[in-house]
């Protein structure tokens, strides 16, 4: 099977700057086999019930402000393609979307993954009436796509809460952060969903961690797909900014 990622995908920036973070990204896909698509579920694309993209061509979405010039005029022109989109809708029981494109959470992973633009990509919308529990078992339908050689990425982040943002390049994090970075990883590599599914607010580092849980919702979908067999590779491990971890790994 094609493995299943979670990319920390942080700050928009890292679209366009050169650190330890993006080279990481840079030679990840020489890790494994091409995929014949990927789906990326992105902590950016929150809707009413549950939509996949599907047109031919997906547009670029600069869904933030107050960044450089430079960062708006990114463009990723991978493909979609509308009939991997209907087996996705079919497999999942989910709606198609000719309106969305690609959030940043999707663009500035893949500038970096796959330069090129040349794979045809989709988005899988964040349902967010959906529990928990829920978004895992949608998680769960995801090693289909794995199996006919579909590349599955949750974008997001372990650890976000942009109102204890600290600036600078190189600012120490916050200790609930690293706690809660730590914990999670190791619930990971002990294969217990359930805690992190059911837990994940139930320590104050986990409540700081995370004061909404759209950037964590991903991770669940990362979870989901994988399998006993699976190895677990942590690819890059650090907290940005004080408050937004980093933390990127995959099943394979």
């Amino acid at each position: 099977m094609m493995p299943a990622l979670f990319i920390g995908h942080g700050s928009p920036m890292n679209a366009i700057e050169d650190n330890t973070y993006t080279r990481m990204l840079s030679g990840l896909g020489e890790k494994f086999p091409r995929p014949k698509f990927i789906l990326v579920i992105s902590a950016h694309w929150l809707t009413n019930g549950s939509f996949v993209t599907s047109m031919d061509k997906p547009s670029t979405i600069h869904d933030f402000g107050g960044f450089p010039k430079e960062l708006f005029e990114v463009n990723y022109p991978a493909p979609g393609n509308a009939a991997t989109a209907k087996l996705v809708q079919e497999l999942l029981g989910v709606r198609a979307d000719k309106s969305w494109g690609f959030d940043h959470g999707t663009w500035s992973v893949l500038k970096h993954l796959y330069p090129a633009a040349d794979i045809p990509v989709l988005q899988l919308s964040i349902d967010k009436n959906l529990s928990l529990q829920e978004h895992f078992n949608l998680g769960q339908k995801l090693r289909k796509i794995r199996e006919i050689e579909g590349l599955v990425i949750g974008s997001g982040d372990i650890v976000h809460n942009l109102r204890a943002l600290k600036w600078g390049s190189d600012v120490a994090p916050y200790e609930w952060a690293l706690e809660f970075d730590l914990l999670a990883k190791e619930k990971i590599r002990q294969r217990d969903f359930k805690y992190l599914i059911e837990d994940v607010l139930s320590t104050e580092a986990g409540r700081l961690s995370n004061p909404t849980l759209d950037h964590y919702i991903p991770l669940l979908y990362t979870l989901g797909p994988s399998v006993e067999d699976d190895e677990l590779f942590f690819e890059y491990e650090g907290i940005q900014n004080g408050s937004i971890s980093m933390t990127s790994f995959r099943f394979e």
